[in-house]
């Protein structure tokens, strides 16, 4: 049996690799590959094995390992900004707490459950703040407002926690909210206008 020439061989794989099983090729894959590509026609470009070709696929190393890098981190910045921690419950918008609730309201009206849940803990936030029951909201997170004014109103803490955590699921989760998500902040808002805070 006569080995196979380099034409040949490539033709074959070529051959091979067209076939479907192989239609799903990962980008790390697709990366190895052209890399060894690259450094095996940079070898061949200097014949003899001379110096040149050593240097030439080291370079060509190198800059694979540049470019390996760099998607690896452009991937992880992407995925990092896709998964963002909580941030400010008002997104820079500044409403009433009348404004907030009638939002709200609409918003569960229509059936936007994960909008309604939002606007209604951006309410609770807003008449706590009015009441000087917690400090100023700027860049406040839910679950620091759940912590603050479940101080000025310790009865109340548990469930504030809960409404953060609701807000937060939907705001950041993926969950899609529900009418029992709502009606659960709705409560809780008409309540805590009532409450008195705890003498300090």
């Amino acid at each position: 049996m006569t080995p196979l020439g380099r034409e040949e061989a490539q033709r074959r794989a070529a051959e091979e690799l067209s076939k479907p099983g192989y239609a799903h090729e990962s980008l790390l894959d697709r990366l190895y590959r052209t890399f060894q590509q690259l450094l095996g026609d940079a070898t061949d470009f200097a014949p003899g094995g001379s110096p040149v070709g050593a240097l030439l696929a080291a370079l060509l190393l190198v800059l694979f390992v540049v470019a390996l890098v760099t998607v690896l981190v452009w991937l992880a910045r992407r995925s990092a900004r896709a998964t963002t921690a909580p941030g400010d419950l008002f997104d820079g918008r500044t409403m009433t707490a009348a404004e907030h609730r009638q939002a709200a309201e609409r918003l569960a009206a229509e059936g936007r459950w994960a909008e309604a849940v939002q606007e209604r803990l951006r309410a609770i936030a807003r008449e706590l703040q009015d009441r000087a029951l917690i400090d100023g909201l700027p860049g406040k997170t839910a679950d620091e407002l759940a912590a603050e004014a479940g101080r000025s109103l310790p009865a109340f803490a548990e469930e504030l926690a809960a409404a953060a955590r609701a807000f937060d699921d939907v705001a950041y989760g993926g969950v899609p909210g529900s009418p029992a998500a709502y009606a659960m902040l709705r409560d809780l808002d008409e309540r805590l206008r009532l409450a008195r805070p705890v003498a300090s």
